[in-house]
């Protein structure tokens, strides 16, 4: 019969001493080490009664003092990833002290400084004729979306609707789709950017043109075309920015990005308005091109960053288009 080595080996293990305090990956470790080595012990005993005996009550509260262990470890990893992202910011912290009624009344202090010293934005609604219902639609939800970064800014742009007429089909959707659209802090005027602007400060932002924005200036005023096309009639706003004489810019996108191999050989330019704003504003804040377009550009344009080296090749290669704004 076997004499049960094994089992008193396990009776007499200093198990009750407990483990020294330490590092709790070392203690961690040691109990996986001492439960493999029981299990071991057991296995290789020769009949079923010793096996069944080499679980005893001992060996079964080290297991759940691991357990323990193990469990005590993960809640301890969540409470300091938890509290890790409630002090991601003191930004954050602040806000969640106020109220929201704190918050509304500093976003609009923002806004409203903006009107005085801000740079300027101009959403051009005179090429409503050219749009169908659903496409009026679509440009009224990306002017809320445009709004609604605005707000969210450090630095908030002034931002003008221009052509804009009361009791036509811009202004109705305006009205219908978004909530509190009357009390949106931005001027709302009938008249053209043409007439409410020096034309050499005007600067329109369109896709065709040969000219690179390089930079946002605080005496330029930055005019978006407000078109939906889903028919795409090309060069639109090119066209009338070149029949007014105006300066044109486009993003570089060229310049900082690349087409990238998809399914369907998809690449496009053409961004809502809500999306050129998006670029805009967060190159303004962040002086980053390649940050802003990433921010901005969604992947199913097609296209992705470059890496540095080819950033630097390519806005050599192509610095005779740069304007002087």
């Amino acid at each position: 019969m076997v004499t049960g080595e094994p089992y008193f080996a396990v009776e007499q293990a200093p198990c009750k001493q407990g483990k020294p305090k330490g590092n709790e990956d070392e203690v961690l470790l040691s109990g996986i080490f001492e439960l493999l080595q029981i299990e071991v012990e057991c296995e290789s005993s020769g009949t079923q009664q010793h096996k069944e005996s080499c679980y005893s009550k001992n060996v079964l509260r080290k297991k759940k003092h691991w357990e323990n262990t193990v469990a005590a470890k993960k809640i301890k990893r969540k409470q300091k990833k938890q509290k890790k992202k409630e002090n991601l910011s003191s930004q954050s912290a602040l806000e969640s002290l106020l109220t929201k009624r704190d918050l509304k009344v500093i976003t609009k202090e923002k806004l409203l400084k903006a009107r005085d010293s801000g740079p300027r934005i101009c959403i051009d609604l005179s090429m409503t004729d050219h749009m169908n219902n659903k496409e009026i639609s679509r440009l009224a939800a990306q002017i809320r979306r445009l709004y609604g970064t605005n707000r969210k800014s450090t630095n908030p742009f002034r931002i003008y609707l221009t052509s804009f007429i009361p009791g036509g089909p811009i202004h109705s959707e305006c009205l219908r789709m978004n909530d509190g659209f009357t009390s949106y802090i931005m001027d709302m005027v009938e008249e053209s950017y043409l007439d409410l602007f020096p034309q050499e400060t005007i600067v329109y932002l369109t896709p065709d043109s040969d000219c690179v924005l390089e930079d946002i200036e605080p005496n330029k005023v930055y005019v978006f075309g407000g078109l939906v096309d889903e028919s795409i009639q090309k060069k639109l706003t090119y066209t009338q920015a070149q029949e007014n004489s105006v300066q044109t810019a486009r993003l570089p996108i060229r310049e900082y990005m690349v087409k990238k191999v998809n399914l369907k050989n998809y690449h496009s330019e053409i961004l809502a308005v809500n999306q050129v704003f998006e670029v805009i504003s967060t190159y303004y804040e962040t002086r980053n091109w390649q940050a802003a377009l990433q921010s901005g550009i969604p992947p199913g344009k097609g296209y992705v960053i470059r890496t540095s080296v080819a950033v630097s090749s390519s806005t050599a290669s192509t610095s005779e288009n740069k304007c002087t704004q």
